[in-house]
């Protein structure tokens, strides 16, 4: 996931749901033999798209609990089958990618790959995934066909993009597609989920400012880009306050300065960098068209000239209505989920699961990851992935699986 703020449920007007816990438990040897996969995964920490140790290994283990395997999928991404009986398909994702990151933790599983660990807790959702086909190869109480699709490269690659544009959906059709996230700042045995907007899109910009250098002592024979780009960076911020709707969500933020070299010299150009993360694509659209106007035209009354180029990153991570509710009502009978919030506020941070719910229905959920002491947070160097989030995301996925494709009658009198 690209960082951005935790989530805080104190601040969101969220509404708990009923929980009745009421499946079965999952087994203690399945969640200790996810533990023991999570921190393997841990130690052998793979960025995007060289995820291969990690690959091979979730493969073997499919294998061996029956599944029909396919790899090579985006690269290094591979997607497990378990069919039972002849009803629908869903699918559910875990990303499997790790970070440029050095870990600083003093664990038996820390990292064992220099600069890199894993830091958003993909090996704990990947250790999760392998847990529920394990479970589900074994009990097979449902109906239809179940793919469980292992993404490489959320972090950095977009994973999700390349698995879309192979076709994943063409290739294995569902009628749904699903993902979990653990998220520190919502406690343990908590989980939030709604229909709309989850994460924000986020693009990258890159603003060159070209005026006319000279000596600091005579500014007046030359064209400032400093000067126009130190407007510029406030006038942005207009765009919020003043351009869009206060009830549209989007938020600039200038990142990055380069300008000159010399102290007494005023430089030829200067450089502007930041991101730009909205929650809808309308006000994205809009935000990008008017950051082009303001570089123009701000540029213009200091004899400067501007461009903008963009390297656009993640859509905003939109969940479907009715794969929510499923979701959400899925979670209320977990056993350890104690509270399924469908009122709160989405996060500004992004993720690239967005590209299978524009191709796809279906939802994405936060996993509640916060102990008695809270740990640190995403991407950081002294994170790891709290284990006791194992079984109730395991559970998480069973219940989905069983409520969603039978063959058990469902009526759920609960709605976000």
């Amino acid at each position: 996931m690209r960082s951005g703020h935790p989530f805080t449920a104190s601040c969101c007007g969220i509404v708990p749901g009923k929980c009745r816990g009421n499946m079965r438990a999952i087994p203690e040897d399945i969640i200790q033999q996810a533990i023991i996969w999570r921190r393997e995964i841990h130690a052998r920490p793979e960025i995007g798209l060289q995820e291969f140790n990690t690959s091979a290994k979730i493969s073997s283990l499919l294998r061996e609990y029956d599944l029909e395997v396919h790899t090579n999928i985006a690269g290094t991404g591979v997607v497990g089958v378990l069919r039972h009986g002849a009803g629908p398909a869903i699918a559910l994702r875990a990303d499997i990618d790790a970070l440029p990151i050095k870990e600083n933790n003093a664990v038996a599983w820390c990292s064992t790959s220099p600069g890199t660990m894993h830091a958003c807790g993909h090996d704990g959702h990947t250790a999760i995934l392998l847990g529920a086909a394990r479970y589900l190869s074994q009990t097979r109480a449902f109906n239809g066909t179940v793919y469980f699709i292992f993404q490489p490269a959320e972090e950095n690659a977009g994973g999700g993009r390349l698995m879309v544009e192979e076709g994943i959906f063409t290739r294995f059709p569902v009628s749904a597609v699903y993902a979990l996230h653990n998220w520190p700042g919502l406690p343990v045995g908590e989980v939030a989920v709604s229909a709309g907007p989850m994460m924000a899109s986020q693009d990258n910009f890159f603003i060159t400012l070209t005026g006319v250098g000279c000596h600091a002592a005579m500014p007046e024979k030359g064209a400032d880009p400093v000067l126009a780009g130190a407007h510029l960076i406030t006038a942005l911020q207009t765009i919020m306050t003043r351009r869009l709707s206060p009830l549209e969500s989007a938020v600039i933020s200038v990142t990055q300065l380069q300008a000159g070299e010399a102290i007494n010299v005023v430089p030829q150009t200067m450089h502007v960098s930041g991101t730009l993360r909205c929650l809808s694509q309308a006000a994205r659209a809009r935000c990008q068209t008017l950051m082009a106007e303001y570089v123009e035209q701000l540029a213009q009354p200091f004899g400067v000239t501007g461009s903008i180029r963009w390297e656009y990153g993640y859509p905003v991570t939109v969940n479907h209505a009715q794969q929510a509710k499923i979701l959400a009502d899925a979670a209320r009978h977990v056993p350890g989920i104690t509270q399924v919030h469908t009122q709160l506020s989405p996060s500004m941070a992004a993720e690239d699961f967005a590209y299978f719910l524009e191709a796809c229905p279906g939802a994405y959920l936060w996993l509640g990851a916060d102990g008695p002491t809270p740990g640190a947070t995403l991407h950081n160097p002294h994170y790891d992935f709290n284990d006791q989030l194992i079984a109730p995301g395991i559970g998480l996925w069973v219940s989905l699986v069983e409520r969603s494709l039978g063959p058990v009658s469902v009526t759920s009198e609960d709605s976000l």
